[in-house]
Formats: C-alpha cells, structure tokens, sequence
C-alpha cells in the first residue's frame, strides 16, 4: 500500500501527460506531491521525510519547467537530479563519519562499514549511469519515448538495482543475524 501511495504523483503525472502536454503533467505532479505530503502529515500525525524532500525537488524543478517552458531543460531534469544524488552520495564518504545510505538504511540493519562504502559508491555509480540514460533517450528519441522510459524504464532500473542490492546484502544479513544469537 506504501508504494501505492509513493507511487501516486508519478502516475498522475503520466496520466495527464498522456491526456494533456509535458506541462499540464508538471503542474499535476506538484500538485500531486503536495498532497502526498500533505495527507500523510495528517494520516500518520508526522512529514515523511523522503515525501518533503520530493516535494522540495518537484516544486523547484517543476516550477522552472513551468516558467521556461523548454523541452530541452525538461529533458536535463532527471539527468541533473541523478547526478545531483550521485554528488550527495560520494560526497558522504568525505562528510561526517557515515556515508548518506547508512544514515538512510541504518537504523533497519547493521553492517561492517566496508558493505555501507561499496553501497554507497554503488548508489553513485548508478545514479551517475542512470543520469547518462536518461540524456541518451531524451536526445535519440521522441518526447512520448523519453516520457516512457522516464516512468517505466527508470523505475525499473531502480527496482532492479534495488533487488540486485537485495541479493548482495543476505550474506551479511545472516551473519548480523548469527552474531545476535
């Protein structure tokens, strides 16, 4: 039901791209993570961080879409937001003693600090390869194409990177689990 709910913005936007323009579907996503945001405050009784930070990012970004009205900047977006995360991501291995995925995902497991460095040097690398992706299909195909495989191809990158990461941790989760016992 969370990644409904997660996934809720992103769909309204690929509806009223589909029934409208780029710039309808912009202005349906922000309005769309402002709800998000907004009704899970009043569900859960507290912000999701991850929903505020979308939001931050889908009202800058899509308010600028909105003001330029330039498909060439709408196209850049997803690359310059990926590599923005990737700048996050290594520049955590140099801020602060714990890299940005252990401060995100350590709180639910436990790992020796070389598995949270090659976590975090793999989120940069595929935010960095997604980022080049993205410029490939927004400049070798059309609008609907790159429209397309922003919503199902990325996604499912990241859900494949995600399960890929999955398979990588159990190890390291069963002998977390064995030293418990």
């Amino acid at each position: 039901m969370k990644m409904l709910f997660d996934f809720f913005p992103v769909l309204l936007f690929f509806i009223a791209y589909k029934m409208y323009n780029i710039y309808v579907a912009t202005a349906v996503l922000i309005a769309a993570s402002a709800l998000q945001t907004f009704s899970h405050r009043m569900i859960k009784g507290s912000f999701e961080k991850s929903h505020i930070i979308t939001l931050l990012l889908v009202a800058l970004f899509g308010s600028l879409t909105l003001a330029l009205h330039d498909e060439v900047f709408i196209k850049w977006k997803p690359t310059a937001i990926n590599w923005l995360f990737a700048l996050v991501f290594i520049g955590s291995h140099f801020i602060g003693t714990k890299t940005i995925i252990e401060r995100m995902m350590g709180t639910n497991i436990t790992l020796p600090p070389v598995v949270w460095s090659r976590l975090n040097v793999a989120w940069t690398l595929f935010f960095i390869v997604l980022g080049g992706l993205n410029l490939y299909v927004a400049f070798s195909f059309d609008t609907d194409t790159w429209v397309n495989f922003k919503l199902f191809g990325l996604m499912g990158l990241t859900f494949a990177f995600i399960i890929v990461q999955s398979l990588y941790l159990v190890p390291f989760l069963k002998e977390a689990e064995k030293e418990d016992h």
